[in-house]
């Protein structure tokens, strides 16, 4: 379920999404993921609502519309799939933050990754079979791309932040992902010369902040969710 429903879902909705409306829309509905996760684990139980925790929420959501620019020329463009898309992966991504820490509490890392990967692939093997994709004719340059790009933007992330989950709650945790938006604006600046208005430079900051503000100690609260050592 972690593969189909979380990791495979995810990526395809957004993908989706792009493709229907256009990136700014796409991030921020997905990254509506944290109040999901804040609100599921509230209303379980699991946690309780304090100021801290959905301060550094709605300050992360605001952060990353103000790095999209929402506000600008470039904000939502509507479509009705599109923002189901967008909105289904926001879900799928809240849903293997929450399942794949309780997973992670109960196995090793390396074998929850495994199992969350083939299930995905053999998922896809199925919906988009090999013969498809031979008769797409791809070139030696296209493969190697796809090699690098399934390394690099697939197995790379989701490894490392699956680690990060053995440490994190989810809240915690999916509050810490906003860094994507923050540091994609960040490389855009650096290695293509892209400008950096300053509704983005706010943004980053807010983000940042929220960053800080849920990770910061509860005096008088234990965590609710219980945190495990990684196991090797």
């Amino acid at each position: 379920m972690l593969g189909i429903l979380g990791v495979a879902a995810s990526n395809y909705l957004y993908y989706l999404s792009i493709q229907r409306t256009n990136v700014a829309t796409a991030i921020i509905l997905q990254y509506t993921a944290p109040v999901w996760v804040l609100i599921y684990t509230v209303a379980r139980g699991l946690q309780r609502p304090t100021l801290k925790r959905v301060a550094a929420v709605g300050l992360a959501v605001t952060g990353i519309a103000l790095i999209i620019g929402i506000f600008g020329s470039g904000g939502f463009r509507l479509d009705t799939i599109g923002v189901l898309a967008a909105l289904g992966a926001a879900f799928s991504f809240a849903f293997y933050n929450i399942g794949g820490h309780s997973i992670l509490a109960r196995y090793d890392r390396w074998t929850v990754l495994l199992y969350v990967i083939l299930s995905a692939s053999l998922f896809w093997i199925i919906v988009n079979p090999p013969w498809k994709i031979v008769a797409a004719h791809y070139s030696g340059n296209q493969w190697l791309f796809l090699l690098l790009f399934s390394l690099i933007s697939v197995l790379a992330p989701f490894s490392l932040y699956f680690a990060g989950l053995q440490h994190l709650e989810p809240t915690r945790a999916i509050v810490v992902s906003c860094l994507e938006p923050v540091f994609s604006i960040v490389i855009a600046a650096a290695v293509l010369d892209e400008v950096m208005r300053p509704q983005q430079t706010i943004g980053i900051v807010l983000v940042l902040v929220a960053i800080v503000v849920v990770q910061l100690p509860d005096r008088r609260l234990h965590e609710e969710i219980t945190l495990v050592e990684p196991m090797e």
